[in-house]
């Protein structure tokens, strides 16, 4: 199966883009941390993949087949690009880690406190801003009730 092939619609073959391939692609990315190039490389490859199913257009200047734009892929495909999807996967994983408790290895990790110490140690740019969505939204103080949007 190709994505350039004419034998399927576009609408299936955005269903098995969703479904089979950004899946694949997100596997595990709760706990990755992305950085710029990462997240450049991931648009780098949605984009790919979306012209692939596009496929090309005529200019209505020149009348000749182009490539289409980024933000012309962004107007067709009307669902959050790759990296808005990982930061909601990751974000629902870490609202799952904060509802845990401390005596589970996997929430210490996510506070910077794998052996139980006090100091936080590093946890980088993307640690620091769901530690402050989970305080935002999450009453810790009181078994980790949810405080609702403030």
């Amino acid at each position: 199966m190709s994505f350039s092939s004419r034998l399927l619609p576009k609408n299936l073959k955005i269903k098995i883009y969703r479904t089979i391939i950004l899946s694949v692609v997100s596997y595990g990315c709760e706990t990755w941390s992305l950085t710029l190039r990462e997240k450049r490389k991931l648009k780098v490859f949605e984009n790919t993949v979306l012209r692939r199913i596009f496929g090309p257009r005529r200019d209505e200047v020149t009348g000749e087949w182009r490539r289409l734009y980024n933000e012309e892929l962004t107007d067709l495909y009307s669902s959050p690009n790759i990296v808005r999807v990982i930061k909601s996967i990751r974000t629902r994983w870490a609202g799952h880690v904060a509802r845990m408790g401390e005596e589970r290895e996997v929430y210490r990790v996510l506070l910077g406190k794998p052996e139980g110490g006090d100091h936080w140690g590093d946890v980088g740019i993307d640690g620091w801003i769901i530690l402050g969505w989970i305080s935002r939204r999450w009453d810790v103080g009181n078994g980790l009730d949810w405080a609702g949007p403030r």
